[in-house]
């Protein structure tokens, strides 16, 4: 019974994403906050969003209604056109694990920090406070995850075991580092609901080249709809 159920939301989400190659946040927030829920947003995250998806929403456990999932598209489309004007950010469209749709904005490390350091550079509070400002003050209703990751590479005179603990613990000061900033700009620390370093793990591109390291080592930024804006699309005030 169990398969059978998974195969049966497999096959929604195939049938979903095949055809959301033209529709924007606003047209496929519809089509999965009327859909499936909770479950289908999980199983679609993981599919978009490289395994992150299904770890972020406000986890409200229960289907989100057509209506409400246009409203909060919407807010994600605009949210996403604004991050993209951003210098350095690079933004991706996915899914939450209420199957509303969100916004993952990633910031390379190379951009942010210098070589094993977790102090921001001159350029990335630039970039960071045009973020704050323009994006997340704009959109208070948004809740935010931040992460932060490294890539493989060891540390002189550590074992490996010691270069991996000295990775994790890096990304997370970067993370923190984000963070920080980002409240000293105006956000609310309301709105981060998490910060956290996962330091060599999730790496999204080959770490045997420099320019897959470059990849890897990076912040991301995750903005989702929080329960309270999920609760003012569903009673239709959401602006």
């Amino acid at each position: 019974m169990r398969k059978t159920k998974f195969m049966a939301i497999l096959l929604c989400v195939c049938m979903i994403l095949s055809g959301c190659g033209s529709m924007n946040n606003t047209t496929k927030g519809g089509l999965l906050g009327g859909g499936g829920g909770a479950a289908l947003g999980a199983v679609v995250g993981g599919l978009i969003g490289k395994g992150k998806g299904a770890a972020i929403g406000a986890g409200i456990g229960a289907a989100v209604g057509a209506g409400a999932g246009v409203l909060i598209g919407k807010k994600m489309d605009k949210a996403a056109a604004e991050a993209a004007a951003i210098e350095g950010a690079q933004v991706e469209q996915i899914t939450d694990n209420n199957g509303l749709q969100a916004v993952k904005v990633t910031f390379d490390s190379g951009i942010l920090f210098g070589t094993g350091a977790s102090a921001l550079s001159s350029e990335a509070k630039a970039s960071l406070s045009k973020f704050a400002n323009n994006v997340l003050k704009q959109n208070p209703e948004m809740d935010v995850d931040i992460y932060g990751y490294t890539d493989n590479q060891g540390w002189k005179n550590s074992t490996a075991e010691q270069s991996k603990q000295k990775n994790l613990n890096l990304s997370q000061e970067r993370a923190q580092s984000v963070s920080t900033y980002l409240m000293s700009c105006g956000v609310a620390g309301g709105q981060i609901q998490k910060v956290e370093g996962l330091g060599e793990a999730d790496p999204i591109a080959d770490n045997s080249t420099a320019a897959g390291r470059q990849e890897n080592r990076r912040v991301e930024v995750y903005m989702y709809a929080s329960a309270e804006m999920i609760q003012q699309a569903e009673a239709g005030t959401l602006q």
